[in-house]
């Protein structure tokens, strides 16, 4: 973790010390200069994140200070501490670009409450700038498309799986695309060459005679072992079926029952639901102990509705999916019925957007999908949207 520089400037040796003992028993990273000169020379030789100054000190002020900081390192974050504080003082500090006002005397808790809600801050624009890096270079990942924040931190997700195969647990709303990411978790992963297996669980089971069960569990975990198995709306596997599919679990794991550890003996499963987890389990849907066993790692895909910036992105990927397989050529969207699809609200998610795609190539539109080519509870919500 990165290590904060901070710099304290008083000319009063009291203060100079009492700020030292207690930012250092801390745990920070402290430097004193009793001048303003002093402080000048300090921050030529370091780079500090930090920096507490007096308001009122002979030779440099902190407002002097504060002005030379910000003209040769903005980045580095200024707080004026003083004892004669008006509120014309503040204005001119805050004008200059001070990030807080601290006057004497002061509680030596407020220094670390400051200092920490900078690192903070820091930390967070630091993960964004890395982001938008990610986003310049990447705007899908496989089957998955989209250069919004939320999708890149589902790619960042499924990169760092690469090596292992930890069970993952998908939530979204229909039409999200959870199998889709299933899929490319799958081919990404150490067990690429072997079949992802998908079940539907609207019906897991639900003919087998409950002392069967645990038999044809243990059947279906061996019989996949070494590789992914699928499970499509896990909400919907009775809670009997949950219990019994937990103790297969626990059976089938490699070196259990003096088996061997082999990774080709184990199986990685990825569960999805469109349901709310917490609901779910309040309404005995979802056992909690069959949860944990397939929630290793979760990742929850965002509704279209609250990516729309990947809408234009999601058209062009469909253009050319359905390109080349229609005599019609559709090169694109007029701007008019953009506007529509961007205001819509999206229930059926990325599947609905899709099926727009695929209805106007069906309908043989010609060259541009205008307003009077979407479907009609897209233009009526738009002919609302615009009333409004």
């Amino acid at each position: 973790m990165k290590e904060y520089e901070i710099l304290f400037v008083d000319d009063d040796k009291v203060i100079l010390d009492m700020a030292d003992r207690y930012l250092s028993r801390e745990g920070y990273t402290v430097s004193l200069a009793n001048s303003g000169l002093k402080a000048m020379e300090l921050l030529k030789e370091k780079n500090f994140d930090i920096v507490f100054t007096d308001f009122k000190m002979p030779e440099i002020s902190g407002i002097e200070l504060l002005s030379a900081i910000k003209e040769y390192r903005p980045e580095t974050e200024v707080i004026i501490v003083t004892g004669h504080g008006t509120m014309e003082s503040a204005i001119q500090a805050m004008k200059i670009g001070s990030y807080d006002y601290l006057q004497k005397p002061f509680k030596l808790e407020l220094l670390k409450l400051i200092i920490d809600r900078i690192i903070e801050e820091k930390k967070l624009k630091d993960e964004n700038v890395w982001l938008k890096t990610r986003i310049k270079e990447r705007h899908k990942y496989d089957g998955l498309v989209g250069i919004s924040l939320r999708m890149q931190e589902i790619y960042e997700i499924i990169d760092r799986m690469k090596n292992s195969s930890p069970n993952v647990f998908i939530q979204g709303e229909s039409g999200t695309g959870k199998e889709l990411t299933a899929h490319v978790i799958h081919k990404n992963s150490d067990r690429k060459d072997k079949q992802l297996a998908s079940i539907s669980c609207r019906t897991f089971l639900n003919e087998i005679p409950e002392g069967e069960l645990g038999e044809h569990l243990s059947q279906l975990l061996k019989a996949s072992a070494g590789s992914t198995l699928y499970l499509d709306e896990i909400a919907d596997i009775a809670p009997i079926v949950q219990t019994e599919l937990v103790r297969a679990l626990k059976r089938n794991k490699p070196g259990s029952n003096g088996e061997g550890s082999s990774a080709d003996k184990d199986i990685r499963i990825i569960a999805a639901t469109n349901r709310d987890l917490k609901e779910s389990i309040e309404h005995d849907k979802m056992r909690r102990e069959f949860i944990n066993s397939v929630n290793t790692v979760s990742i929850k895909i965002p509704p279209l509705r609250e990516r729309k910036e990947d809408i234009c992105l999601l058209i062009t990927h469909f253009l050319n999916k359905y390109h080349s397989t229609s005599s019609k050529k559709v090169y694109n969207v007029a701007p008019e019925a953009l506007d529509y699809l961007l205001a819509y609200h999206w229930p059926g998610n990325v599947i609905q957007l899709e099926n727009v795609i695929e209805r106007a190539f069906a309908l043989g539109v010609e060259a541009i999908i205008e307003v009077s080519d979407l479907p009609a509870e897209i233009r009526t919500y738009g002919e609302i949207s615009n009333l409004g």
